[in-house]
């Protein structure tokens, strides 16, 4: 269970919520996985809107190690996310508005829902 109040956000996987969160360490990572110098740097880097599938798998392997997981951004993009691609960029995204947006000012994105059996 994930919870919003803590900025964490749910990747969906196989009909599982993996909680994601981007700590104070997550985003150093991601500080020097895109090369830039500070938050806000990183804010506009994200701002931009052109991220690739391999940032999309740096996103959501930092959120993951955030929210308790161990997995590598190459374990994180085997995965079989629910909604496919959208529902990887959907979690990312989301993920990046619970860490970056003004309180009380972001949109919840979330991932596709699986089909009801």
């Amino acid at each position: 269970m994930v919870n919003r109040y803590r900025g964490e956000v749910a990747l969906m996987v196989e009909g599982r919520a993996l909680p994601m969160r981007l700590t104070l360490g997550a985003l150093a990572e991601l500080e020097s996985a895109f090369s830039v110098e500070n938050l806000p740097a990183l804010g506009e880097r994200f701002a931009a809107g052109r991220l690739s599938a391999r940032d999309i798998a740096r996103i959501l392997a930092a959120g993951l190690r955030g929210g308790g997981s161990i997995l590598t951004a190459d374990e994180i993009a085997a995965l079989p996310f629910d909604g496919g691609l959208n529902g990887a960029i959907a979690a990312a995204i989301a993920l990046l508005d619970a860490t970056f947006a003004p309180a009380g000012q972001g949109t919840e994105v979330r991932p596709p829902l699986p089909p009801a059996a």
